[in-house]
């Protein structure tokens, strides 16, 4: 079903789910509904709905308009529906607009989506309880850096990227830090994305010896190195970032190309009863679905070891181990995910698969 023309159904079994359950946690959801962010929204929506029902706790559903403004007015709305946790934020610019209203109020946000470290850093220092299950924007870098390390430091390795500002950004940073460890790349260079072939590029890359490279690119750019290093009989080991996640299209990737990506929460063991009754109930756990739902299994637990205790939730969501459809969660003193969920896959088939010692 359309995520789009899901929404109306959404929001009316959020308003049946405040009714018709015994009184629990109440949960603030935060996501939009309308605008170019609705489709995303609307899968915030559908997991934070779905495991609230089943924990049996309650919901206001706000809509999240993405400016400053908007972030005031959420604020104020969940302030007024006595929201214990808040959850969802897809937009930076609502974080920002929300959290001093929200520290007032005592009500810790999780956001899903917003990684912004300087974010971060400002809810630290003005004390706004802001935890998320997002990677912060540097977790990336962190995993290809030891990845790299760990396999490649034997193999002449190149570094290129497609001239955008994250590609820059994240070549940048594991080149910065593979040559503080010594590992100087044999090749680097900014390649033109969007083109229909590679060819010049792939033959740069084995006139340099290159038998590793690390793409900091589109899938579509790297699929079109790959088949024309294939082409050219040039054996090539070729690995990308977390915007490997897309369409297999228009030319679809090769075996054996590895990302630095966030797994498929979907194909999870943990979380294969979830997906089966969100399926059983019409719901696909795409994208954003299945954190969502992460956040209120988060939500209500601290709420349980907050009450059981007598402290803030806020405090309880330092340190405590929760357990969720995607797997342990937990968020250091700095509010971020102790754990990085990045992982090292490889494309097999129709996926991309963890690596393993028999891959």
């Amino acid at each position: 079903m359309n995520v789009l023309r899901r929404l109306p159904l959404l929001f009316a079994l959020l308003s049946a789910a405040g009714s018709s359950y015994a009184a629990g946690i109440h949960i603030g959801v935060v996501a939009p509904q309308e605008g170019n962010f609705a489709a995303l929204g609307a899968e915030i929506i559908a997991g934070a709905n779905f495991q609230i029902q089943a924990q049996k706790d309650t919901a206001t559903v706000v809509n999240e308009p993405c400016t400053e403004d908007g972030g005031r007015s959420a604020a104020e709305a969940l302030v007024a529906a006595n929201a214990q946790v808040a959850i969802g934020f897809l937009c930076t610019e609502t974080l920002e607009g929300a959290l001093p209203r929200l520290k007032d109020a005592g009500i810790p946000v999780i956001t899903v989506s917003v990684r912004s470290r300087i974010l971060m850093e400002d809810a630290l220092k003005n004390g706004w309880s802001l935890f998320r299950l997002a990677p912060v924007d540097s977790a990336e870098a962190a995993v290809a850096i030891d990845t790299i390390l760990k396999n490649w430091a034997a193999e002449p390795m190149a570094l290129i990227d497609d001239g955008t500002i994250h590609g820059r950004e994240l070549v940048g940073a594991i080149r910065n830090a593979l040559e503080e460890k010594g590992l100087k790349p044999v090749f680097t260079d900014t390649y033109r994305p969007g083109q229909d072939q590679q060819i010049a590029l792939v033959r740069r890359l084995k006139k340099a010896g290159a038998a590793r490279v690390f793409v900091g690119g589109d899938r579509s750019d790297v699929a079109v190195i790959a088949r024309d290093a294939k082409s050219e009989n040039i054996p090539l080991v070729l690995m990308g970032g977390d915007a490997m996640r897309a369409a297999d299209q228009p030319l679809p990737l090769l075996e054996g190309v590895q990302a630095i990506a966030l797994p498929d929460y979907a194909s999870l063991p943990a979380a294969q009863p979830t997906v089966q009754a969100m399926r059983a109930g019409g719901i696909e756990p795409d994208g954003y679905t299945l954190p969502a739902a992460a956040a209120a299994q988060i939500a209500s637990q601290a709420a349980d070891g907050a009450k059981t205790d007598s402290k803030p939730i806020a405090e309880k969501l330092v340190g405590t181990v929760f357990q969720t459809m995607i797997g342990p969660i937990s968020f250091g003193q700095n509010h971020e995910l102790t754990e990085n969920p990045y992982r090292l896959l490889e494309w097999r088939g129709n996926a991309f698969v963890p690596v393993t010692p028999s891959n």
